[in-house]
């Protein structure tokens, strides 16, 4: 097993090892979010005829080429189409159809005039535009045509697919499966949120903070329960999660005496990568894989709340989303010009915790406060985490720096842009 491995390696070694999970199928109207895992295409042409893109009446262009305000021309009105309603027959010289949103086209009618350019009288309608070929009508296949493409495989369903998906007559889709991730926490100070923590005991916040972050990008976190300081006690909560996709446990994965994960991992059949990534905060970072060729994933974090918090961000969840079928596994950065001057030792890459502001066309960063890898409530406050890099030992205010930005409500405007 390697030790003190760069972030950089430790992330290619977690991703060459991350499988991209099977398929399974979905109601799409519970897709939304999914990866597709399937190209789908079109088996019907939409709009399936040529229809009125507005309310009014359905004319044949040449009658009206003379047109105007002071000018009508008059037709008659010799029948209605609703929208779902087929045309009951065809358009005459000298005759106009009433037409509603969506409604096909009758033969003989090659434009749609406005409701508002018109004005009826009784069972005959006055034209005051002149209509030129095609106006305000939506062609057949305009939008799909039968046999074209419509999504490939590795598309993020929206609203939007989901809304074309049911337009195509597709009640299922085939979708990657969502990644099943069972978390432990260990040690005999622990406790539940509701537990007693006198004596020294605190609450094992780690296993709420990893499955929300499970959460937001889409897979399904499977609680373990807290584990005694006892080899046997932690290989019955691992064992109760080998049948996920990846295990987390933020049980300890160091060198101390209570510190019995790693051997209770390889007894049951892990073969760790590495130990210790060049970073702070969560140096103790350990990575392994179950080796029964199911390409199940164990990841052993750090111990302490924001360490524990930051190595799912930068190494789990990459890895979770290449499991779901993502195609970009990261997330959004932006250069913003630091407010103050930051200092560390050369050697290990630091992920700095700042909140961002915009100020005309730049963002700017200014740290959290303290750095410190307990201090919690600095990862509520963050907007994005700074990267400093390994080599450097000073960055100076006013200049900028690689921010990656964890907080989508940043990237929300205070404003609609018209």
């Amino acid at each position: 097993m390697r030790t003190g491995v760069t972030a950089a390696e430790a992330l290619s070694v977690i991703l060459d090892a991350t499988p991209v999970l099977g398929a399974e199928t979905l109601a799409a109207r519970d897709a939304l979010g999914r990866v597709l895992a399937e190209t789908v295409v079109s088996g019907r042409r939409l709009p399936p005829s040529d229809n009125s893109a507005m309310d009014g009446y359905a004319v044949r262009a040449a009658e009206c080429a003379g047109a105007g305000p002071d000018t009508p021309v008059v037709l008659d009105v010799a029948f209605e189409v609703a929208a779902g309603a087929a045309p009951e027959r065809s358009l005459s010289p000298g005759e106009s159809a009433r037409i509603f949103t969506g409604a096909p086209i009758p033969p003989g009618a090659d434009a749609v005039v406005r409701q508002e350019d018109t004005e009826r009288d009784a069972d005959r309608v006055r034209v005051r535009v002149a209509a030129a070929p095609g106006a305000h009508i939506r062609r057949a296949g305009e939008d799909v045509g039968i046999g074209d493409p419509v999504f490939e495989p590795g598309v993020r369903l929206g609203p939007a697919h989901l809304g074309m998906l049911a337009s195509l007559g597709r009640s299922v889709v085939s979708v990657h499966q969502r990644p099943r991730v069972a978390i432990l926490s260990g040690g005999d100070e622990l406790v539940e949120p509701d537990g007693e923590i006198t004596g020294g005991r605190i609450v094992s916040s780690n296993s709420y903070s990893i499955a929300a972050q499970c959460l937001e990008l889409g897979a399904e976190p499977v609680y373990l329960g807290i584990a005694r300081d006892t080899p046997e006690d932690l290989e019955r909560h691992v064992r109760a999660g080998l049948r996920a996709d990846v295990i987390v446990s933020s049980a300890g994965v160091s060198v101390g005496d209570h510190d019995h994960v790693r051997d209770v991992f390889e007894k049951v059949g892990c073969i760790f990568r590495f130990w210790g990534v060049k970073m702070k905060p969560g140096y103790p970072l350990a990575f392994g894989g179950l080796d029964d060729g199911g390409d199940r994933l164990v990841f052993g974090l750090p111990g302490n709340p924001v360490s524990a918090m930051m190595t799912f961000e930068q190494f789990v969840r990459p890895a979770l989303r290449k499991m779901m079928g993502h195609r970009r596994l990261f997330r959004p950065t932006l250069r913003a010009v630091l407010l103050e001057t930051l200092h560390k030792p050369a050697g290990r890459l630091h992920f700095v915790r700042v909140t961002l502001e915009r100020r005309g066309d730049a963002v700017v960063a200014r740290t959290t406060g303290n750095q410190s890898s307990g201090v919690l409530s600095s990862m509520t406050r963050a907007q994005g985490v700074l990267v400093f890099p390994a080599e450097d030992e000073r960055l100076e205010q006013g200049t900028t720096a690689t921010v990656q930005v964890v907080d989508e409500d940043f990237l929300s405007a205070d404003g609609p842009g018209f």
